[in-house]
């Protein structure tokens, strides 16, 4: 029970605080579609996976094994099959018809697929992995999805024209995002079977890429209340 508890609690904690700054509240039954259709996300991400995941096993050096694993196996299958979940449970719908909405529906589908994921490795790994799990893991899957939701948002609800763009960047941005995170922690534990030093190094990067990709998550999730808010003054 209690690494149930460390498991969904941080999953929890972070859809509060997305769905507490939502205005105007999208419907329960919507977000809990979003919420479960996360899961069905896993089962998209791991029918991609099964073949690659033999492939990664022919690379050998730390660089190209690294790379591999992060963004062929992890970052482009996890974020592509979200991006699908998210665009057909709310392309079409009505409640998407503002700039933070995107945001609220990324996140509830990603945080459906962390909380799968967290409690499979929390309850392999135990506690010492929750804890990090909750710090790390999770808000970076939030995080992605607030990127998503942003871009998807202006692709849908943007005047310039650009919405091939924006889908485009909601689905790229994400991996990229995705694919270094999990790259710089690889890379370095890879590392440090054969050069102990370049991988203490390498993992010095990783605090500030977090510290960037809040930055980067918290400043979309602010032009996307503001581009709301002064929607609404002006129609007032």
């Amino acid at each position: 029970m209690t690494l149930l508890i460390a498991s969904i609690t941080p999953v929890i904690i972070f859809l509060y605080l997305i769905f507490r700054k939502d205005k105007n509240k999208e419907p329960i039954s919507l977000l809990a579609k979003c919420f479960f259709g996360g899961f069905l996300s896993i089962i998209i991400t791991l029918i991609i996976d099964i073949p690659l995941m033999s492939i990664a096993n022919s690379f050998h050096t730390p660089f190209f094994k690294s790379f591999f694993e992060s963004f062929i196996v992890a970052a482009i299958p996890e974020e592509f099959s979200k991006f699908i979940i998210l665009y057909w449970i709310i392309w079409k719908s009505k409640f998407f018809d503002e700039h933070y909405d995107g945001i609220v529906f990324a996140v509830f589908v990603s945080l459906g697929f962390a909380l799968v994921e967290n409690i499979l490795y929390v309850f392999e790994n135990g506690m010492g992995v929750a804890f990090f799990r909750a710090i790390l893991a999770v808000p970076g899957h939030g995080l992605f999805a607030v990127v998503m939701g942003y871009f998807l948002s202006k692709a849908k609800l943007g005047t310039d024209g650009a919405q091939k763009k924006y889908l485009a960047l909601s689905l790229t941005i994400p991996m990229l995002l995705h694919g270094i995170y999990d790259f710089i922690l690889m890379y370095a534990s890879n590392l440090s079977k054969t050069n102990a030093t370049l991988a203490g190094l390498i993992f010095l990067i990783f605090p500030f890429f977090i510290i960037y990709l809040w930055r980067f998550g918290i400043k979309r999730i602010k032009k996307s209340i503001e581009h709301d808010t002064t929607n609404e003054t002006i129609i007032i």
